[in-house]
């Protein structure tokens, strides 16, 4: 009965993150909801048969050295950690904390030609990712002198004068995640985890190639404002 008790109430918690609202977004990608919906009514039904099972079949009476109740291995009430996880605390999305223990890994090099040109005057609205592919990988340089508008959460820096605008990036799940930074310059920086849209330019680098190790481009703000979390926290 509890084996069973146990999966109704997982099969009940994967239906809420990925059916009955978008809390799924800070775990995996976007496109595993009808998965997670599906996996998520099997185990309910399973589990909602074995209670059903259980219920119905005779109750044992009690023989030399028995209480006359079945037990199930106690390990199975470890898979309600989750549950209580997902049901009392939902998890928030990685942010700050996981972005400052990761390294902005080098960007792939993009075909050139990829890069459409950045029309001059106005703010262009860009992932973060593409910001990083054409900072490093544009041969065109078309970020040069062009206004861009990124949108991310705050990660301090160890530099004076600069922090981080950061997007976590998923190739599967949040336990794959790694971090996308570009260090922000001209502004003070808001309080860790706020979500902020920075309007800026990039600052070209003294280099053509990407140099050894890990270093995030940067980018001097001429306005930062918070924003409301996306829908989805993930590039």
């Amino acid at each position: 009965m509890a084996q069973s008790l146990v999966l109704t109430l997982l099969g009940g918690a994967v239906l809420r993150v990925s059916a009955l609202s978008d809390i799924y977004v800070n775990y995996v990608k976007p496109g595993f909801r009808l998965p997670l919906v599906v996996a998520g009514l099997v185990i309910l039904l399973l589990g909602v048969l074995g209670v059903a099972k259980e219920w119905r079949r005779p109750y044992p009476g009690k023989g030399p050295g028995q209480d006359g109740h079945g037990h199930g291995p106690w390990v199975a009430w470890l898979l309600c950690l989750p549950v209580i996880a997902i049901f009392l605390i939902s998890p928030p999305p990685l942010g700050s904390y996981a972005a400052e223990r990761d390294q902005t890994p080098p960007p792939r090099p993009a075909p050139v030609g990829a890069y459409v040109a950045i029309a001059p005057g106005t703010a262009t609205a860009m992932p973060v990712g593409e910001f990083i592919g054409r900072a490093w990988g544009d041969p065109n340089q078309s970020l040069r002198g062009r206004q861009v508008r990124l949108v991310g959460f705050v990660v301090p820096s160890k530099k004076k004068g600069q922090w981080y605008l950061t997007r976590m990036q998923l190739r599967c799940c949040a336990a794959d995640a790694f971090p996308l930074k570009v260090a922000v310059l001209g502004a003070a920086a808001p309080r860790a985890d706020t979500w902020v849209e920075v309007t800026g330019t990039w600052v070209p680098t003294p280099y053509d190639r990407l140099p050894k190790g890990t270093v995030a481009p940067e980018m001097k703000a001429t306005r930062v404002a918070k924003v409301n979390q996306p829908g989805e926290p993930y590039e």
